[in-house]
């Protein structure tokens, strides 16, 4: 009961630095050190053995490190190089192919739909609260991407999959 709550509000806080990144192309150092932290007690309360839970470790600083040279090149922006670790916290190994997959198709239907509306649409006749996006020379959101690859691989995660499974969507 107490990992469905925590895995929930993970879960709704991906969404919600989903929105936020459409909505201002940042997704703030609070969200990311939140998302991160809920993994501590979820893995304490979830029962799960310390050698799964190594494995979730090590996946996310593979994460770190990989998002963080992907920074540096700039590829991703800081707030998706922060964002994707602490993610992969929750994902883990089994799920992190998945989770990739999902996460670069739907970057790049992002960046597609983007480019598509800039060149057909004045940014004026998009609302106020997605316009960010759409405005010239603007990044992708790519928290919508990140937060696409939690939903997607999280039925695979033993930290996820109950909280998942009872979403009608994801069953």
């Amino acid at each position: 009961m107490i990992l469905a709550m925590i895995a929930g509000l993970f879960l709704a806080l991906c969404v919600f630095a989903a929105l936020h990144d459409v909505n201002r192309l940042t997704i703030p150092n609070w969200l990311n050190v939140t998302l991160a932290v809920l993994f501590v007690p979820a893995a304490f309360v979830s029962g799960v053995p310390m050698e799964i839970i190594g494995g979730h470790l090590i996946t996310a600083l593979c994460a770190f490190l990989i998002a963080f040279g992907l920074f540096a090149f700039n590829i991703v922006g800081g707030g998706d190089a922060k964002m994707i670790p602490a993610v992969m916290l929750w994902v883990g190994p089994s799920a992190s192919i998945t989770f990739l997959f999902v996460m670069a198709v739907a970057g790049g239907a992002c960046a597609i739909l983007i480019i598509l509306v800039r060149k057909t649409m004045p940014v004026e006749v998009v609302p106020g609260a997605v316009r960010a996006p759409f405005e010239e020379k603007a990044g992708v959101p790519y928290g919508v991407a990140i937060a696409a690859g939690v939903f997607a691989a999280g039925s695979q995660s033993p930290f996820l999959t109950d909280v998942l499974s009872r979403i009608s969507l994801f069953s």
